[in-house]
This record gives C-alpha cells, sequence and structure tokens, in this order.
C-alpha cells in the first residue's frame, strides 16, 4: 500500500453549509495521522492554477459553524479537457499531494473519478443542499437549507394571516424536489409542486377556495426550482384569478446560507473522518455515503449512473459495464426511493386536505 504523505481537500460546485465542517474533519483527521493537508482553492480550477495552501490544525479550528466554504469554489470548464486535467495531475505531482477529498455533487464526483483514472486516489463527500445525489440519504447542508426555506416560510404566513392571503414559495431543488416536500409538510402547505410526482393546479385550487370557504385565512404553496419555466408565477396568477390574493417569492440562493445546523456539522465531520479513513486505507474512486444511518462506500461510477437512472437521464451505453445483477439492484434501490418520495407526499397531502 501506498504511503500517504500529503492530502489535498477541494470544494467544488454549489456551496453548502457544512462543507467547512467537512473540511476542518478532513484536515484534522489527516494530522492526527500524521499526514499533512493542502487546501485547495476554488475547486479543480484551483488545482489546476496552483493555488493551494498548506493546512493547520490552526487554520479550521473555528470554521464548523461557518456557511459557504472557505476553500471557495467554481465550476472548471478546462478541468473537463485532456490539456486541463493533465494540468491538474502535475500540480499533485509538483506539490507532492497523494491523494484528494473533493466535497461537492455529481460535477464534483465526475472530476474526483477521472482524476482516479489518472493515478491520483480521491475520496468524494456529498455536498448539496439538494439533497440530490441518489446513492445518499442524506447530503451535507441538506438539513441546514430546509431550516431556512422553513424560517422564511413562517415568516411569510405571518403576514399571509393578518391579510388573508396566499405565498406560492419556490425554493431551489432543480432535479430533485426534497427541500419543497419536506419543507411542505412542516410548513403544512396547501399544495407541494415537484417535478417527480404529478400536480393537479385545479385540485389545489379547488382545495384552497374550500379551505377559505370553511374559515381558513392563510395558505402556503410549496414549488420546486424543478418545476421549470415560470410555473410558480403562473400558478400564482391562476390563484389570485380564482379569487384568492396570492403573492410569489422566490428565495433562490438565500437557501444556500446560514449557519449549518448540528445535523450538517455532524454529518459532515462524520464523512470527513471516514473519507481519510478510505484514502489512508489506498482505496480510491469511493463517494462516501448514508445508507440506513450508516456511513458506507459507493464506487463512483456506480454512484453517478445510479443517480442517473433516478432522474431518467440514462445515455446509451451506460449500463454497458454493469452486471445484470447490478442493473436489477440499481432499478430496485431507485424504485425503493422513490416510492419513500411518494409516500412522504401522500402523507403530506392527507394532512393538508382539512
Amino acid at each position: 500500500m501506498a504511503k500517504f504523505r500529503k492530502i489535498g481537500v477541494l470544494t467544488s460546485g454549489g456551496d453548502a453549509p457544512g462543507m467547512n465542517a467537512a473540511v476542518r474533519a478532513v484536515t484534522l483527521s489527516a494530522l492526527a495521522r500524521g499526514v499533512e493537508v493542502v487546501g485547495i482553492y476554488k475547486g479543480y480550477t484551483g488545482l489546476i492554477s496552483g493555488e493551494l495552501k498548506e493546512l493547520t490544525a490552526r487554520d479550521v479550528a473555528n470554521i464548523g459553524g461557518i456557511s459557504g466554504t472557505i476553500l471557495y469554489s467554481d465550476r472548471c470548464l478546462e478541468f473537463k479537457t485532456e490539456e486541463g486535467m493533465a494540468k491538474a495531475v502535475k500540480s499533485c505531482h509538483d506539490n507532492q499531494i497523494d491523494g484528494i477529498v473533493a466535497i461537492g455533487g455529481d460535477g464534483t464526483f465526475r472530476g474526483a473519478t477521472d482524476l482516479s483514472s489518472h493515478g491520483i486516489p480521491t475520496i468524494g463527500i456529498p455536498g448539496t443542499i439538494d439533497n440530490d445525489i441518489t446513492s445518499t440519504d442524506y447530503s451535507i447542508g441538506f438539513d441546514t437549507a430546509m431550516n431556512t426555506v422553513v424560517r422564511a416560510a413562517d415568516a411569510l404566513r405571518d403576514t399571509c394571516e393578518s391579510h388573508a392571503r396566499c405565498e406560492v414559495i419556490e425554493v431551489m431543488g432543480r432535479d430533485a424536489g426534497y427541500i419543497a416536500l419536506e419543507c411542505g409538510m412542516a410548513v403544512g402547505a396547501v399544495g407541494i409542486a415537484v417535478k417527480e410526482l404529478p400536480f393537479d393546479t385545479e385540485a389545489c385550487i379547488a382545495k384552497i377556495l374550500d379551505q377559505r370557504a370553511k374559515g381558513q385565512r392563510s395558505f402556503i404553496v410549496m414549488v420546486s426550482e424543478g418545476m421549470g419555466g415560470e410555473f410558480g408565477e403562473e400558478l400564482t396568477k391562476k390563484i389570485n384569478e380564482a379569487g384568492i390574493d396570492t403573492r410569489f417569492i422566490r428565495l433562490a440562493h438565500m437557501v444556500r446560507g446560514g449557519a449549518p445546523t448540528l445535523r450538517d456539522r455532524y454529518t459532515a465531520t462524520r464523512m470527513g473522518d471516514y473519507a481519510v479513513d478510505l484514502i489512508l486505507q489506498g482505496k480510491s474512486d469511493l463517494v462516501v455515503c448514508e445508507q440506513d444511518n450508516k456511513l458506507v462506500e459507493v464506487d463512483i461510477q456506480y454512484a453517478l449512473i445510479l443517480d442517473r437512472m433516478y432522474k431518467n437521464k440514462l445515455k446509451d451505453g451506460d449500463l454497458d459495464k454493469f452486471t445484470a445483477e447490478q442493473v436489477e439492484s440499481m432499478k430496485a434501490f431507485c424504485a425503493a426511493k422513490h416510492e419513500k418520495f411518494a409516500d412522504i407526499m401522500e402523507a403530506a397531502n392527507t394532512i393538508s386536505k382539512n
């Protein structure tokens, strides 16, 4: 097994509360094992350009409660080219970086598996507020994002109650409606619109009118940005036309902010330490996942294709590298995840009937 003297840590893609806690855990876990740590700034862009800094325990001592990422982030198109990859690998060799822990979403993991294929051992940690990495039950940043949405919805509910209004709230979630779904249930939304399941606009409006007739003054409708286009604005217009004073708000990137919750700090710390364990064992091309409340290691290529399967984005040839048994296992995994999602929606709809 190769001896690891120095590892790098980077954050890439959209920022998520808890990323700093993961950076802290990776750094302290590695240092405790006698391994140096280099912070790679601006994700893969910084790896290519050599924007690196050795991290000490003092550098990361008090960052766990800070949102965003102290290492910054960037989306690096150059890294997707052979020339860019060659520069990144050379940067690792020039700076004696023996392996990398990459924190982010599916784009980050595609970069990680490319590095692994070029001889740089890499472990991924899921960090995305959308919780849209199919292979893991939980992604760093999700809990904080939901708490931010719930606080905003509660504040909006107060004014809606005062003025007998409805508020249509659009939240982030391009490829996954988990934020809208779970926050909608938590705040008692009368309707929840997500791309994963059909949404009946007329039925939603009928429910609002029925509840208004029974004396209900305020309503919240939660919409995932994955519904696309101007769905939220159009829904707002239709509810207004039905006679209910309705406003629209897009929470957008404020959902990414805010000090990470205990759940995100705790999960990020566990995943960071686990990632260091894996890489120092000589393992590579893996992503740390939480499944059934346990941390497990999943092959990155498997995780990426599983994600495409769940999101109906499979391309020709994606399944060729897997056995028939693996494909069936992937299908069963996706089916179970869909079923769980649908069960939550059914419960939310039941609770919001009256």
